[in-house]
C-alpha cells in the first residue's frame, strides 16, 4: 500500500510559524531537533491506515478505561468526554529536566515555608516582603489555620505546577496550583497507552519512567499519618461521581489500595474520624481529600455543604487526622501572591528562582491597574481565584467591545485580576481529526510534584496538555484541551 504523503506531512516536513514560537520539534533552520530524530522517521514511514488502526486503538483503550473529564465551558454543559490524546510524544531532553525538576523543588520548598511562616510568626509581612492586605484579603487565606502545624510542617503534599517554554526558549511558571491539583491519573493513563500502541517507538529511547508515582504518592500519605500512629488507616475523599476529576480519585484509590469515601461515608466522633463500614466504624487517620477548603467542613466553612464531615476541623486541630493538601494553602496560588513567589525564595532559601515567573501587572495597584486597562489588546487577564482556564481574558482575541465589558470587571474589583503578556507558548505538530492531518498547536506542562517528612519527588514525565483549536493559548482539559505522552530522557 502507498504511503499517503499529505496526512503525515506536517509531521515529516517543517511548517513555518514565523517570529515568536518557539517549535518543540524543528529549529529554526527548519532541522529536526536532536532528541526528534529518531521518532519522526517512525511516523514518516507509517502508511495511513495503519496511523488510524493506532489512534482508534488509543481512543478504545480511553473509552474502555473510563479516563473521561467534564467540559463545562460547552454549550451543552457537563457533558462526559473521552480525553483527548495525541500520539505524537512531547520530548524533554535530561539536561532541560535537571532544570525544570531543581526548579519545582526550590519553589515548592520556599512555598512551603511560606505557609508556614504566614500561618505563625509572619515574618515575611513584618519584614514587608510581602504586603499584609495582599495576603488577608485572599479568598484562600484561612483563619482556621492560624497557629496549627501539620504534621511534619508540611502544607503542600501534593503539587502540580503549570509551566510553559516562551520564543527565548526558557521555561517560566505559570501558575502554581497547591491545593487540589487534577491531572496525574492522565499521565499515567497516556504512558500506558503509548505503550500499547507505539511500544516499537520506545526501544528507540531510554524513557523515564512515571509507573512509581502511585507508590511514591502513598509513601508520601503514610510519611504524615499523626504522631503514635504505626498503621495508618487512609483514605481518598471526593466529592462524587459528578465531579469532573471523578476518574483521577477512583483512578488514584484504587491503584493505591485505599479506600474511596464521600463526606457522607465519615463521621467524626470525640474529635476522631471515623469510616461506616459493614462491621462498624474503623478509624481514619489521613484523608488525601479532593474537595476544596469551603467544603470541607460545614460547622466552620460553608454551612450548606454537604460534600464535607461535620466537625472534621476539630480533629485536624487535634491532630488526629491529616488532611492533604492542608486547608489554607491556597492563599499560596492566588494568583496575586503569585507575583511574590521569587522574593519569597530569595527570602526563605536566600536564592534566586531557578524557574522564572512570568512578567505579572496586579490590578490592585493603581499604577498597574492604570497600564492594565490602556493595554487589554495585549494582554491576558485572569481571576486570582479561579482555575481550570475559567474566566481568562486573552486582549488580542476580543473585540472592542468585549473590551470594554471586561475593563467593567476588573474596576468593580481590582483584587481579583492580574494581567500578563500573551506569553508565546511552544508549539508541538497535533493530530487534528477534522482535518486529518497534522498542525502545530500550543502546548504546556503540568509537572507534578510530592512533599513528605523527609523528602521531595518531582515526576520524571508530567502532563503535556494541548490547545486543540488553533491559535489558542487556553490548553485546559475543562476548556477543551487534550494532552500529550511526555518523554523525560535518561540522557541525551
Amino acid at each position: 500500500m502507498a504511503v499517503d504523503k499529505t496526512l503525515m506531512k506536517r509531521i515529516v516536513e517543517h511548517v513555518p510559524l514565523g517570529e515568536g514560537f518557539f517549535d518543540e520539534i524543528w529549529d529554526t533552520n527548519g532541522k529536526l531537533r536532536p532528541h526528534y530524530r529518531k521518532l519522526i522517521p517512525l511516523f514518516q514511514e507509517v502508511e495511513v491506515e495503519e496511523f488510524r488502526q493506532w489512534d482508534e486503538l488509543a481512543k478504545i483503550t480511553f473509552f474502555n478505561q473510563g479516563v473521561t473529564f467534564n467540559v463545562y465551558s460547552d454549550k451543552s454543559k457537563g457533558v462526559e468526554r473521552i480525553f483527548p490524546f495525541d500520539l505524537l510524544p512531547r520530548i524533554i531532553p535530561s539536561k532541560e529536566w535537571e532544570i525544570i525538576e531543581k526548579g519545582i523543588i526550590q519553589r515548592n520548598h520556599a512555598i512551603n515555608l511560606f505557609l508556614y511562616d504566614l500561618y505563625h510568626d509572619k515574618k515575611i509581612i513584618r519584614d514587608k516582603v510581602v504586603p499584609a492586605d495582599l495576603i488577608f484579603s485572599s479568598a484562600f487565606y484561612n483563619r482556621e489555620m492560624i497557629g496549627l502545624t501539620p504534621p511534619a510542617n508540611v502544607y503542600i503534599h501534593v503539587t502540580g505546577t503549570d509551566i510553559i517554554k516562551h520564543s527565548d526558549g526558557r521555561y517560566y511558571v505559570l501558575e502554581d496550583n497547591l491545593r487540589c491539583p487534577s491531572g496525574v491519573s492522565y499521565v499515567l493513563s497516556n504512558r500506558d497507552i503509548m505503550k500499547k500502541v507505539l511500544h516499537h517507538a520506545f526501544s528507540k529511547y531510554h524513557v523515564k519512567t512515571v509507573t512509581q508515582y502511585p507508590e511514591k504518592l502513598l509513601s508520601t500519605i503514610l510519611s504524615v499519618a499523626p504522631k503514635g500512629v504505626d498503621k495508618p488507616n487512609c483514605v481518598v475523599l471526593t466529592p462524587g461521581i459528578y465531579n469532573s476529576a471523578y476518574f483521577e480519585h477512583s483512578f488514584l484509590a484504587q491503584v493505591m489500595g485505599l479506600t474511596l469515601v464521600e463526606g457522607r461515608d465519615l463521621f467524626v466522633d470525640k474529635n476522631f474520624v471515623y469510616m461506616k463500614t459493614i462491621h462498624g466504624p474503623k478509624r481514619v487517620d489521613v484523608i488525601y481529600r479532593r474537595i476544596d477548603d469551603d467544603f470541607l467542613d460545614p460547622l466552620v466553612f460553608r454551612p450548606e455543604s454537604v460534600l464535607g464531615i461535620p466537625g472534621i476541623m476539630g480533629a485536624y486541630r487535634a491532630g488526629n487526622v491529616t488532611l492533604i493538601n492542608a486547608p489554607g494553602t491556597g492563599v499560596a496560588d492566588d494568583k496575586a501572591v503569585y507575583t511574590y513567589v521569587p522574593e519569597i525564595i530569595k527570602y526563605y532559601l536566600d536564592e534566586d528562582p531557578i524557574l522564572l515567573n512570568v512578567p505579572t501587572y496586579r490590578c490592585e495597584r493603581a499604577d498597574e491597574l492604570q497600564y492594565v486597562l490602556e493595554h487589554m489588546h495585549e494582554l491576558v487577564v485572569k481571576p486570582v481565584d479561579e482555575s481550570g482556564g475559567y474566566g481568562v481574558f486573552i486582549g488580542n482575541r476580543k473585540t472592542k467591545a468585549e473590551i470594554e465589558e471586561y475593563k467593567k470587571l476588573i474596576l468593580d474589583n481590582p483584587r481579583k485580576y492580574i494581567a500578563q503578556p500573551i506569553m508565546s507558548l511552544s508549539v508541538q505538530s497535533t493530530f487534528i481529526d477534522n482535518d486529518n492531518s497534522y498542525d502545530p498547536r500550543h502546548i504546556d506542562l503540568r509537572a507534578f510534584a510530592l512533599m513528605g517528612k523527609d523528602n521531595t519527588y518531582v515526576l520524571e514525565g508530567g502532563l503535556t496538555r494541548v490547545a486543540l483549536t488553533k491559535g489558542n493559548l487556553i490548553v485546559n482539559s475543562s476548556q477543551g484541551g487534550g494532552s500529550k505522552d511526555t518523554w523525560v530522557l535518561e540522557h541525551e
